[in-house]
């Protein structure tokens, strides 16, 4: 098992042992403002704490917090694929944004990304960054939590990427077909848009009902189109954010936005069209969940375990 699914076992099995002592779960994960990371509430959509730099390479592009490390902290990666026929550049509103949420994002400087070539060669780039003395990220950067992200073409290619051992998460954002989650082993969101003329809704759950083996979640926003992600992230931002901040940084906040019997999105129908969330998602407690004071919750999270293995 890979970095993410050990986390989840465990934090599985803790469940299952609270239940079985009669124990209230545990609070939860480290809140993300532990380590320095600020917590933002549950304004994933809005600017995060942090100033985005942005520096632009020949193979890649760089968007990452002006203040690296100020406060002790070390900064998650997120690799980034494009949709076809475009450059980071398209993308800068959204990937700014992820920059100010502290992420330090490594977008492949590719107008055909899905094979992730060039994605998974962004985390080389920046582990070397890392380890260099004279680099602005030497031990600054967060090997250890790596989210692959990436819009139509390049959704696909964020489960391509994934295939990489050191990704612990994709979100795949309206992604074309020409991928296999068979592959992977992290947990997957999918974001559709019910107006998306170009990948249908339709096409991206195809797709989530085939990621029966991982925690995945599918969210449909209501009236989104294809295009409005390129142009400022659009109704994907506050969402993508929200998985990126729960699986890299143990946002807590963001945990209950999409586990647990009352998670934040499940009866958002405002701002959702679809949701859902397959059975390997729903064994991901929610900590106020009072579903988890339970017994019988024991195999249900022993079973998750056995199927992670």
């Amino acid at each position: 098992m890979r970095k993410s699914l050990k986390y989840f076992a465990n934090a599985a099995a803790t469940v299952a042992l609270c239940a079985t002592l009669g124990l209230a779960g545990p609070a939860g994960p480290a809140a993300a403002d532990t380590p320095g990371i600020p917590s933002v509430g549950h304004d994933w959509a809005s600017a995060g704490p942090y100033t985005p730099n942005v520096s632009i390479g020949l193979v890649h592009t760089l968007y990452y917090p002006r203040q690296l490390g100020a406060r002790g902290e070390k900064h998650p990666v997120v690799i980034w694929g494009n949709g076809t026929g475009v450059l980071p550049g398209a993308y800068t509103s959204l990937l700014r944004h992820y920059a100010s949420h502290g992420f330090i994002v490594v977008a492949a400087n590719t107008p055909a990304s899905n094979f992730a070539i060039t994605m998974r060669s962004g985390i080389d780039l920046i582990a070397d960054k890392a380890a260099s003395p004279s680099s602005v990220f030497f031990g600054k950067v967060d090997l250890e939590h790596i989210g692959a992200v990436g819009h139509s073409q390049g959704g696909s290619a964020a489960i391509n990427a994934a295939i990489d051992d050191r990704v612990d998460t994709a979100v795949a954002i309206q992604p074309g077909p020409l991928n296999d989650v068979d592959l992977i082993d992290e947990p997957v969101l999918y974001l559709a848009g019910q107006a998306d003329a170009i990948v249908w809704p339709a096409i991206v759950r195809a797709m989530y009902e085939d990621a029966d083996h991982v925690p995945a979640e599918y969210l449909e926003l209501r009236g989104a189109t294809h295009f409005g992600t390129a142009i400022n992230g659009g109704d994907m931002r506050g969402p993508s954010t929200a998985w990126l901040r729960y699986w890299l940084l143990d946002d807590p906040n963001a945990r209950t936005e999409f586990f647990g019997a009352s998670c934040g999105y499940c009866t958002d129908t405002q701002q959702f069209s679809d949701f859902d969330r397959n059975d390997l998602a729903m064994q991901i407690p929610g900590w106020s969940d009072p579903e988890l004071s339970k017994t019988n919750g024991l195999s249900v999270q022993i079973g998750g375990i056995e199927k992670l293995k």
